[in-house]
């Protein structure tokens, strides 16, 4: 292959999700359609073309699936939400067939698509299920791909399983909070009962893994951001909720409060919500409003056994800041509660870090934590700040850094050592001339030379990924 055609990792990802997802539209197209419908050829059409590329430049596509993992010719697809329903509804088809993936040779036909669709659509058939659909594929005109048996998925280790876990309990808590918001704008019953499952699964997840639920919340998404932000503000409240000792009933009560922190937005134009440009008085006026409505909307709602106090108090304080100088205003002394604080600690840090309609450039974690630590006039619970530092270490999940080494690395996790929050494990993914490493190394920057006695490597400072055009979560999913 000609060296100027190879590709970064992080293109040979786009490419490999744009096949993978190419090849579950066409599937579902064919599931719906007849044929002759031009949503089914224009599916076969895109198909054929993805596959054609890779074809044509590599010599050949492979297809894998191993376990809950996808491979395109030995690079693994790393999950994302806009993808995670493709990845696993595709994997249980070829999993019911006992199909492991498929091999695309040079010269594939455009039809030759249809019959491999055809059969991965059909029911599994016998004791074997491989053995039947390799008698039917025989059978079929299809001469430029192979059928690949399924194999066991290779032993993952216990880290491995977690983050897997974590992705499932992600990935549903983002599809129930955007189903429930969504009801709530239209005016529509809300199924709370849904909202507790995702809460119990987050806290879940936080009890048994803290690590892998934190990762999740590098996966920022635009176009999803106010169904993100409220789960990721979900994760961060529960964590600091852990650190303060919280029971594992209240922290399921902290958890509701922080998924529903924002509900109030849902009655806001979504113009105002939306807007790319500064705000105009009375627009910021009518965004102040939002932990007003919230208190509103939660009081109206039905479906709690009991009113719920404590999420209609974090709706409408979690803007209030610790000296009440913040909104809504107030004509009596008050001060906020606790779970309104916290809420309040969660939800700066993960706006002050995402890339949302009127902020295109976010801070880097630790400048956010810094500026809310050390930033009186900011109004947040110093306590509850440190908690998220003891929690996130000085350098988060998902930063991006710059070694001593001048080599580009990415905050893995967090040093579980209090002595060492500023030496987190880091995946280094280029060299220091900027070239990109085809595998990251995971490095734990705590961990002295055997030879010189003190850690090979130290962070000098971050950067944006931004300016690199390096997505985070690819390294770290």
């Amino acid at each position: 292959m000609n060296p100027v055609e190879q590709l970064t990792p992080a293109q040979a990802q786009d490419e490999g999700r744009a096949v993978l997802t190419s090849f579950y539209a066409a599937l579902r197209a064919l599931k719906l359609y007849p044929l002759e419908n031009v949503t089914v050829q224009q599916a076969l059409a895109e198909l054929h073309e993805r596959a054609r590329i890779v074809v044509d430049r590599e010599g050949a596509l492979e297809l894998r699936v191993v376990g809950d993992f996808f491979f395109i010719n030995e690079t693994r697809l790393r999950l994302d939400l806009s993808n995670f329903s493709v990845f696993g509804g595709f994997a249980r088809l070829l999993h019911g067939h006992g199909v492991g993936g498929f091999a695309v040779t040079q010269g594939v036909a455009p039809s030759e698509w249809v019959p491999l669709l055809a059969l991965v659509l059909r029911e599994p058939e016998g004791d074997d299920p491989f053995e039947s659909f390799s008698a039917r594929f025989a059978a079929a005109p299809i001469s430029h791909v192979e059928a690949l048996p399924a194999h066991d998925a290779p032993s993952e280790s216990e880290d491995d399983e977690s983050l897997e876990a974590a992705k499932v309990t992600y990935a549903k808590s983002v599809k129930v909070a955007k189903d429930v918001l969504h009801d709530v704008r239209l005016g529509r019953a809300v199924n709370v009962r849904r909202m507790k499952r995702a809460v119990q699964g987050i806290v879940d997840q936080v009890l048994a893994n803290e690590p892998s639920i934190i990762t999740m919340t590098t996966l920022r998404d635009f176009d999803e951001y106010t169904f993100t932000h409220s789960v990721n503000v979900c994760i961060f409240s529960v964590v600091i909720g852990q650190r303060l000792g919280l029971t594992r009933l209240q922290l399921y009560e902290l958890g509701l409060c922080a998924l529903f922190h924002d509900v109030g937005k849902m009655r806001i134009d979504p113009e105002i919500v939306n807007a790319t440009g500064v705000l105009s008085d009375a627009q910021w006026q009518r965004m102040q409003d939002h932990p007003i409505e919230g208190l509103l909307v939660l009081f109206e709602m039905k479906g709690f056994v009991d009113v719920p106090y404590r999420q209609m108090l974090a709706a409408y304080e979690h803007h209030m800041k610790v000296d009440v100088t913040g909104y809504p205003g107030n004509r009596r002394p008050r001060q906020p509660g606790l779970f309104s604080r916290i809420v309040a600690v969660a939800d700066a840090f993960d706006a002050g870090t995402s890339v949302r309609s009127y902020q295109y450039q976010p801070g880097s974690p630790n400048e956010v934590l810094k500026e809310m630590r050390d930033n009186p006039a900011r109004g947040f619970d110093p306590i509850l700040v440190r908690a998220l530092i003891n929690a996130t270490g000085v350098f988060p999940v998902g930063t991006l850094v710059i070694l001593d080494s001048l080599e580009l690395a990415v905050v893995a996790r967090s040093n579980a050592d209090p002595a060492h929050l500023h030496q987190p494990v880091v995946r280094i993914i280029s060299d220091a001339m900027g070239n990109p490493l085809p595998h990251p190394q995971a490095l734990d920057l705590s961990i002295p030379d055997p030879q010189t006695g003190v850690p090979s490597r130290t962070i000098i400072k971050t950067t944006d990924p931004e300016k690199y055009g390096i997505k985070v979560a690819d390294f770290l999913l």
